[in-house]
């Protein structure tokens, strides 16, 4: 059974509930969600496509699929600056000081969600065909 429909809806769930964190100013747990949408959408991906995957990387992920379509070195960028939000967004050890609450805005989240939907985008377009 192929669950890639699932994995893409859940990434949108997560693309609007990141949308209200930047509405409510919880800007590191909007980035963090937003690097789950983008992370569920490449595995979407995978799974429409038949491949297996593991771990949290979206980069990696990204890179691997480049071997089977075409990905633009800007998409693997979008991936790679929504991964920096895997980790530090959620725990104050991330950072030498202060809570991750500290080091996040509304622009870097407007920036994590312009990739986000950059990704979800271009995986739905393979997932719908």
């Amino acid at each position: 059974m192929n669950r890639s429909k699932d994995w893409i809806d859940q990434a949108k769930r997560d693309l609007d509930r990141a949308r209200l964190d930047i509405q409510y100013e919880f800007f590191e747990w909007a980035c963090f969600t937003l690097q789950q949408s983008a992370e569920k959408s490449a595995k979407a991906l995978c799974l429409k496509l038949g491949i297996d995957t593991w771990g949290h990387s979206i980069t990696n992920i990204i890179k691997f699929l480049k071997e089977k379509i075409e990905i633009s070195n800007e998409l693997i960028e979008s991936a790679q600056m929504l991964d920096t939000f895997y980790i530090p967004t959620r725990y104050p050890n991330g950072f030498s000081v202060g809570k991750p609450g500290d080091y996040y805005n509304r622009k870097i989240a407007m920036e994590a969600l312009d990739a986000a939907e950059a990704i979800l985008r271009f995986c739905e377009v393979y997932i719908n065909q």
